[in-house]
C-alpha cells in the first residue's frame, strides 16, 4: 500500500476548497497539536487520565472488553452469530482506572467507542476546538488500550484527531467493496458491515481478491495532535498502538437530513430486484442508472417542472409525502404476501 497524502499547516480554506472536493483521505499533521488534551497526553498516561477526570461528571459509559488472548482484535467469535468480546457499562472513572491498572502483556482489551463527548466530558470540546469545523459539529471520543477496529465504512465525512497514543489507519476506496468480503448486514459488530478479511494477516487463499483491495489502499500512522480526513464511504481499519489511546472524531454529512438514510433503498432493491431473472434484472439496472444515478443527464428534463413528480428534486415536504406513499405501498405488498 502507498502512504496516505500528508499535509501540514492546513487552513480552513484549504480544507473546504481543496481537500474535501478531492474526496481522498489526507493526514492533517499537527492540526490539533496545541490542544491542552494533547499536551496532557504527551506528559504521561496518568496526566491524560487526570485531564479527562477534570471534566468527568460521573456519567456511565458503555465499553467493550475482551480476554488477553484476543490481543485487542474485536471481531466475531466461533461463528458470525457470536463475538469475541463483551459489552459492559461502568462509570468513566472506573474504565480509566482499569486502563491504568492493567500492566500484564498483553492486557485484557478495554475500549470506549464513539461516545458523545458532551455526554461524558462536558466542557472538553470548548477547550479543544477543531479549527476546520463549525462548533455545531460535535465530537465523539474513543478511549482504550491497544485495540483494533475492523475494516468498515461510515456514511459521513470524518475528521479523526489523535489525542494520546499512536494510531495506524489503513484506508481503501469505496470501489474496493467487491474485494473486501463483507460480513452480513444483520450481524454487524458495531453498526456498519465489516470486512471478514484480516488485512494485517491476509489470507489470499481464502480471500484472493483482497490483494487488489490492498494494492489500491493507503496507510498512515498518526502521532498525538495529528488528524486524518476520511471521506464519506471510504473503508478504514484502525489499529491503536499504545498503552493508552484517546481519539476524538467529528462526523458530518453534507446531504440534507431527509437524504441521509439510503440503506432502506438498498435493502428494498436486494429484496425485490436482485433475485429476478437476469433479463428482467438488466431492465431494472437500466432503470436505476437512468432515474437514480442520472447517467444520461436529468431524466425529467423533457417534462414541465410541475409535472415531473418524483423525477424532480423534491423539497423535504414533498419527499416526506412521497415516502408516506411508499410506506403504504410496502404495507400493502406485505399484506399481499
Amino acid at each position: 500500500m502507498q502512504p496516505c497524502k500528508s499535509l501540514t499547516g492546513v487552513t480552513h480554506e484549504t480544507f473546504w476548497n481543496d481537500i474535501v472536493p478531492a474526496n481522498e483521505p489526507v493526514v492533517l499533521r499537527g492540526l490539533c497539536g496545541d490542544w491542552p488534551s494533547v499536551t496532557a497526553g504527551g506528559r504521561s498516561d496518568q496526566a491524560m487520565v487526570d485531564y479527562m477526570r477534570h471534566f468527568d461528571r460521573g456519567a456511565a459509559v458503555e465499553y467493550l472488553s475482551a480476554a488477553p488472548d484476543v490481543k485487542g482484535e474485536f471481531f466475531y467469535g466461533d461463528s458470525l452469530r457470536t463475538r469475541n468480546f463483551r459489552k459492559g457499562q461502568a462509570s468513566l472513572a472506573e474504565v480509566l482506572n482499569r486502563l491504568l491498572a492493567e500492566t500484564q502483556a498483553p492486557p485484557p482489551a478495554l475500549y470506549i467507542q464513539s461516545t458523545p463527548v458532551d455526554a461524558i466530558l462536558p466542557g472538553f470540546p470548548e477547550q479543544n476546538l477543531n479549527p476546520l469545523l463549525p462548533a455545531l459539529t460535535r465530537p465523539r471520543i474513543w478511549i482504550g488500550n491497544a485495540v483494533r477496529v475492523q475494516t468498515h465504512y461510515d456514511l459521513s465525512d470524518n475528521i479523526a484527531v489523535v489525542v494520546a497514543g499512536k494510531r495506524r489507519f489503513t484506508l481503501l476506496p469505496p470501489d474496493q467493496l467487491p474485494n473486501l468480503y463483507i460480513g452480513p448486514f444483520e450481524q454487524t459488530l458495531a453498526g456498519s458491515p465489516v470486512s471478514l478479511a484480516d488485512i494485517e494477516r491476509p489470507d489470499f487463499q481464502r480471500f484472493p481478491k483482497l490483494r487488489d483491495a490492498l494494492a489500491a489502499g493507503y496507510i498512515a500512522e498518526l502521532e498525538p495532535g495529528d488528524a486524518i480526513y476520511i471521506p464519506y464511504g471510504w473503508w478504514h481499519h484502525v489499529r491503536s498502538l499504545s498503552t493508552l489511546n484517546v481519539l476524538v472524531n467529528y462526523w458530518w454529512n453534507e446531504a440534507p437530513s431527509h437524504l441521509q438514510a439510503p440503506y432502506g433503498a438498498l435493502l428494498h432493491a436486494m429484496l425485490l430486484v436482485r433475485d429476478m431473472p437476469v433479463r428482467q434484472r438488466e431492465v431494472w439496472k437500466t432503470m436505476f442508472n437512468h432515474f437514480v444515478f442520472c447517467e444520461n443527464g436529468d431524466p425529467g428534463a423533457h417534462i414541465g417542472l410541475n409535472d415531473q413528480g418524483v423525477m424532480a428534486k423534491l423539497t423535504p415536504a414533498q419527499h416526506s409525502r412521497a415516502l408516506e406513499q411508499l410506506v403504504l405501498g410496502l404495507e400493502r405488498q406485505r399484506r399481499g404476501h
